[in-house]
């Protein structure tokens, strides 16, 4: 029997809200005042409210599934990659050309930064911009991040 008054009760309310009448005034102190009831005294004006857009979440569930499981296998990949069973003279080795490697990165970025501050011509301008940006982006995926 309580479910029933809830659900009249709800029924009744609900529609109400739906077309309340929202009032706007400034009082003489220069303070905005809103309110479902007309000032008693004193100019004010309707507002007219706007119904609510409502926005699908499909698609960001979705997309937060596609990241969580990149991101699951990124962690295991890091995880893998940390129990590494190779002899530590090797893993020494690979390290050095890591940093050798990365060393050469940033020579190359060194001097294209040189040569964008020198002065080009626009096709010579947007082939230095495309070396710096490729060259960049493989210094931080195999030195920064890697």
């Amino acid at each position: 029997m309580p479910w029933r008054q809830v659900a009249v009760f709800v029924s009744v309310f609900i529609p109400a809200v739906s077309v309340a009448e929202v009032y706007r005034w400034v009082d003489d102190q220069g303070v905005a005042h809103f309110s479902d009831r007309k000032p008693s005294e004193g100019e004010h004006d309707q507002v007219e409210l706007k119904r609510p857009s409502l926005i699908p979440m499909r698609e960001n569930i979705t997309r937060g599934k596609r990241v969580s499981a990149i991101n699951e296998q990124v962690n295991r990949s890091l995880e893998a990659g940390s129990s590494d069973q190779r002899r530590p003279s090797d893993r020494q080795e690979a390290r050095e050309r890591n940093n050798a490697r990365c060393q050469g990165y940033r020579k190359k970025l060194a001097r294209i930064h040189q040569q964008l501050r020198a002065g080009y011509s626009n096709d010579q301008g947007n082939r230095l911009r495309r070396q710096r940006r490729e060259l960049s982006q493989k210094l931080s995926r195999e030195c920064l991040l890697g």
